[in-house]
């Protein structure tokens, strides 16, 4: 019986995994951080609400065998870079930096296509300077996904990016060979992809989205 660790459960795809790990027999425990409560109620939740930005602070709440992050923003929520990068790039390198602290040896991240830390775009910059940090860690089990645009609807209006996801659903067909993974994924995807991998492990570091379609297919 294991012992997960899930940072970003109020999120889309958080919010999913949150649901697989409850339901999921090999956890008997799911640790929350986040600066506000989830409306799920289970007797496995263990729930912690804190100041994120201060994650670093929490180290002796900070024991699990698995730690899945699933934190991220958009520039459309979060126009101020510095809060952008404090989310996208802070609180996964700070969750990193405790596992490694208190020997936990698997984590689970999820990042995006197109990450990139000499990229010229700010949003894949950010993404890339955080995997880099991350692997820095030398954790013995890391795993970076990297998913195309995710479909599903959240609760907040984002006009543009629902503008996108249609446009990728037509796309999507047209899409073929090396370009299947610029394919639009789901949440439910990921987030199955991201239990299956922490049982089984995986050969490589960083998992594109075409790939983490395949593994989520798998079982």
């Amino acid at each position: 019986m294991k012992t997960a660790i899930l940072l970003g459960a109020t999120g889309l795809t958080g919010g999913i995994l949150l649901q697989k790990l409850l339901k999921n027999p090999a956890y008997e425990k799911v640790k929350l951080f986040s600066r506000s409560p989830v409306a799920v109620r289970d007797g496995k939740i263990e729930e912690h609400l804190i100041d994120m930005f201060r994650l670093d602070e929490y180290t002796e709440l900070f024991e699990a065998d698995e730690v899945f992050c699933c934190i991220g923003t958009t520039k459309s929520k979060t126009p101020d870079t510095d809060t952008y990068r404090k989310i996208d790039f802070g609180i996964p390198v700070a969750a990193a930096k405790l596992c490694k602290e208190n020997g936990i040896n698997t984590f689970l991240v999820i990042s995006a296509l197109g990450a990139d830390a000499n990229s010229s775009t700010f949003y894949n910059k950010i993404k890339g300077k955080m995997e880099e940090a991350v692997l820095s860690q030398n954790i013995k089990n890391t795993y970076i996904f990297q998913p195309s645009l995710i479909a599903g609807d959240r609760e907040e209006k984002r006009f543009f990016e629902n503008l996108a996801k249609n446009a990728f659903e037509i796309l999507n067909f047209m899409m073929l060979g090396p370009l299947k993974k610029y394919r639009s994924i789901h949440p439910e995807t990921i987030a199955k992809a991201m239990i299956i991998v922490a049982k089984q492990g995986h050969k490589k570091n960083s998992i594109e989205s075409d790939e983490i379609k395949e593994i989520a297919s798998s079982l």
